[in-house]
């Protein structure tokens, strides 16, 4: 799981590509010449579901283009769901144990926001449509495109890497928040979930085909992966609903692939939905229960990721007004044996317990295991 791999990568060294066997025998180390010298190393690997990283001459390479997106949607949920989505869709076409991961180096900046803007008669390259003038929410062109991302997957080149393959992924608005005039109020053209796929695929193969003419990336595969921006007053992120996949040099995308994912918030207020309501009354359980033995918390809240429709995981919040280290240490020890009786058995489960100073705690479980993991933070 990914916060638990965050700590554990705290205490992970980074690793020479030579001291890593799955990369071969071989492996990558030091390329020299009369001018240059450069030094490939990778992050490690804390877990096999997870991909190494690329360190250049001491240094993580960080994208030419991470985060960039159009600034009408506030929702900070969508692009860590976003980026971390992206990766799972990446690893249906780029194994772990082939491929490394580098942050996107072949989509420039400046390219990217051309594309993230509208088309027009100063940007031919827009692939948001032309403004028409309209400002009635019914009449006007949306932007259908909010932010786009790229990752790429390199592979083992004698002493070197090679690119073997890229994700690019282009997040859709479900809604277009905009202004009338500058500073004035906001307001929505909705876009119907019909559109937002046309647009996407319409998008996507035009991006296929301009990042085929671009220097380096050549015939390897390309992965194009469509996401639905959550709304600005959503409590979690967007997700994905489809992916295509373009082979062999391809300038448009030769197959299409659904992608059946839901986000929810629990406990459950208004009218919104909770996705499945035996998971709903399990965590409804948990909450009440330990809320009952441990009067000082302030909020105990969900976020739950459904895939095809079954539970994958079930992200728990819990504000507390703990001060005693050892009230701090109990709580989380009933927690475990809470968690292990009231919440669903089969799906990954992160617990954090948080307050005004930071994080207090953690527990969790991977998918498909039955014991859980804790932590206390302390301090010296």
């Amino acid at each position: 799981m990914k916060r638990i791999s965050a700590i554990l990568a705290l205490a992970v060294s980074v690793v020479l590509l030579t001291a890593c066997g799955r990369l071969g025998s071989s492996g990558v180390g030091t390329t020299s010449s009369t001018k240059t010298k450069t030094s490939i190393q990778t992050t490690g690997q804390t877990s096999d579901d997870e991909y190494q990283g690329v360190i250049q001459n001491g240094r993580y390479k960080t994208s030419k283009a991470r985060g960039l997106t159009k600034d009408q949607n506030t929702n900070g949920a969508n692009l860590k769901s976003f980026e971390n989505g992206l990766q799972t869709i990446s690893q249906k076409q780029f194994a772990t144990d082939d491929y490394i991961f580098q942050e996107g180096q072949y989509l420039k900046k400046a390219t990217a926001q051309n594309w993230l803007d509208r088309k027009s008669k100063s940007n031919a390259s827009g692939l948001n449509p032309e403004d028409n003038g309209q400002t009635d929410a019914d009449k006007r062109n949306p932007d259908y495109l909010q932010a786009i991302e790229e990752q790429d997957y390199m592979t083992q080149d004698g002493n070197n890497l090679k690119l073997g393959g890229m994700t690019i992924g282009l997040a859709m608005n479900q809604v277009d928040y905009y202004q009338k005039e500058e500073y004035g109020a906001t307001f929505e053209t909705k876009i119907s979930h019909d559109k937002m796929v046309s647009e996407g695929k319409s998008m996507a193969n035009k991006v296929v085909s301009r990042m085929r003419k671009t220097e380096g990336v050549g015939n390897v595969p390309i992965v194009i992966a469509l996401y639905e921006q959550a709304t600005n007053d959503s409590l979690v992120g967007g997700t994905f609903f489809a992916y295509g996949i373009s082979k062999d040099g391809g300038k448009t995308i030769s197959e299409w692939h659904d992608v059946n994912e839901a986000n929810y918030v629990l406990p459950v207020v208004g009218s919104a939905k909770s996705g499945n309501s035996s998971d709903a009354d399990s965590f409804t359980n948990f909450k009440n229960n330990v809320q009952s033995f441990f009067p000082n918390l302030s909020g105990v809240t969900a976020q739950t990721h459904y895939k095809d429709g079954n539970l994958s995981g079930m992200n728990i919040t819990i504000n507390t007004q703990f001060y005693s280290e050892t009230e701090i240490k109990s709580f989380t020890q009933y927690l475990v044996t809470a968690a292990n009786k009231y919440l669903p058995s089969e799906a990954a489960i992160e617990i954090t317990v948080q307050s005004t100073d930071g994080t207090q705690a953690f527990v969790a479980r991977k998918a498909g295991e039955k014991s859980f993991y804790s932590h206390v933070f302390g301090s010296y």
